[in-house]
């Protein structure tokens, strides 16, 4: 495991080398908010970091469902049973009514969804909603519920896997070579593009995604990422 410390929040990484999937431990005014949780061998790691910090856990974040992001969800209940549990309200529909497909593309659900969510839910988000310095935005499109955080003290956005940097910058359901897992496991590339058209009007400072480096938005061309997700759009309806 890797731990990166970063302004206000530290990017932490299982099998960095090989297949690096993030959480991200953000440093509120009251303690500790954490954004996924990664696969089960992410929790010891997380727990050893937050007990190193001598901080509160106060909040647990999921951009969504996915095994790699909720895998060590039960873990890390036990270890800090008073940190409230907050998940996107349509990805808590999709996973609690197993519904097979999304209505609005009529395309099947994608990745390792749960039959239910493992430890109880405390509180359910929707877009526009604050949770202490961030500001919750529906960002649907690898999965029909994700949601994203962003950070208003200083414009970093956590984006679940709505976008990858992992072989090399792209929209989820864009196909990469070096690294096609998110696409492969991703809903609708449709809405992804619609969802990244949609960050454009906030003022980012750093993408943080759950596989791949963190990047400053100086380094993330996101009008080229979009133009060329478009073009992929495009040759598949051709």
């Amino acid at each position: 495991m890797k731990v990166t410390a970063k302004h206000q929040y530290w990017q932490i990484t299982t099998l960095p080398h090989l297949f690096p999937v993030n959480c991200y431990l953000v440093l509120e005014k009251d303690g500790l908010t954490l954004i996924d949780t990664g696969i089960l061998s992410h929790a010891k790691g997380i727990i050893s970091l937050i007990t190193k910090l001598k901080l509160p856990l106060k909040r647990i974040l999921l951009t969504h469902g996915h095994g790699d992001h909720i895998g060590g969800l039960v873990a890390l209940k036990e270890a800090f049973p008073e940190a409230l549990l907050m998940v996107g309200s349509r990805e808590k529909l999709l996973v609690e009514t197993k519904e097979i497909y999304a209505f609005e593309a009529q395309k099947p659900l994608k990745g390792s969804y749960p039959d239910q969510f493992p430890v109880k839910i405390d509180q359910v988000l929707k877009d526009g909603d604050m949770v202490g310095s961030l500001l919750i935005i529906d960002t649907p499109g690898h999965t029909p519920g994700s949601i994203s955080f962003f950070d208003e003290r200083n414009g970093h956005l956590f984006v679940g896997d709505l976008f990858q940097t992992r072989g090399g910058a792209a929209i989820c359901g864009e196909k990469r070579i070096l690294f096609p897992f998110p696409a492969m496991g991703s809903w609708d590339l449709e809405t992804s593009i619609l969802s990244a058209e949609k960050l454009q009007l906030v003022d980012v400072t750093e993408i943080a995604c759950g596989h791949g480096p963190v990047k400053a938005m100086s380094d993330f061309d996101l009008l080229s990422i979009i133009q060329r997700a478009k073009a992929q759009l495009a040759n598949k309806k051709d």
